[in-house]
């Protein structure tokens, strides 16, 4: 009977214990988890299970790693906030497949993604053909981001999807080359509308020929 009840009292402070940890370390969907996030919720549920099966094992011994575990997801967020390069080692970054209408079978062998994997998931957003899609970027989750193509009056018209440009403030070359401009470009581009200085911008995006900036809040 003892045995039983403290059965029943290790199950009721962990599930406290683990709403509360969940609730510090950020809501998030399930699809929206990163490689990292689900990784500490494995490890937390599995040394919750242990506590409860094993009650010869402090309940001490088993809060102790589940807190640090916590420590460490809050931490690495921390420094995902503040750095893109440390967001992108950790979360990766997300791939884009579809480029306007036409497969990037170069993107799709890094990310060792196939064909049926993307009809699979057009499927799952009933798109019939992937010749209805403009963009379907693959994100950093494994999910897959579907942008159609704009139809009006039965004609299909082509459009720009929404690339970063600057995050953080600093510059993403990589971005730049896919729309086909330079640095120089977009700090010249940026000067004429009035932002001289890159490091105070926290996101820039250009599309459709305009830009959306966004400057870091002052602290």
């Amino acid at each position: 009977m003892e045995n039983f009840l403290q059965i029943i009292f290790r199950t009721l402070i962990l599930y406290i214990l683990i709403h509360i940890i969940f609730r510090v370390m950020g809501k998030r969907e399930i699809g929206e988890l990163s490689i990292l996030d689900l990784v500490v919720f494995i490890m937390i549920g599995e040394l919750a299970v242990v506590a409860i099966e094993r009650p010869n094992v402090r309940i001490f011994d088993a809060i102790l790693p589940m807190v640090i575990l916590m420590l460490i997801q809050i931490s690495m967020a921390f420094f995902s906030l503040k750095s893109k390069k440390f967001r992108d080692l950790v979360d990766g970054k997300p791939s884009i497949i579809i480029n306007r209408g036409k497969v990037d079978e170069d993107a799709m062998r890094k990310q060792r993604y196939n064909f049926d994997d993307l009809l699979t998931q057009l499927r799952e957003k009933n798109i019939r053909s992937i010749g209805d899609v403009e963009f379907a970027i693959l994100e950093s989750s494994g999910s897959l981001s579907v942008i159609e193509k704009l139809k009006t009056n039965n004609e299909t018209k082509s459009g720009d999807i929404t690339i970063p440009l600057i995050l953080d403030g600093t510059i993403d070359e990589e971005n730049l080359r896919k729309i086909n401009k330079t640095n120089l470009w977009l700090r010249q581009e940026l000067k004429k509308q009035g932002y001289r200085d890159i490091k105070k911008i926290s996101f820039c995006s250009y599309e459709n020929g305009k830009f959306f900036v966004d400057l870091m809040d002052e602290q």
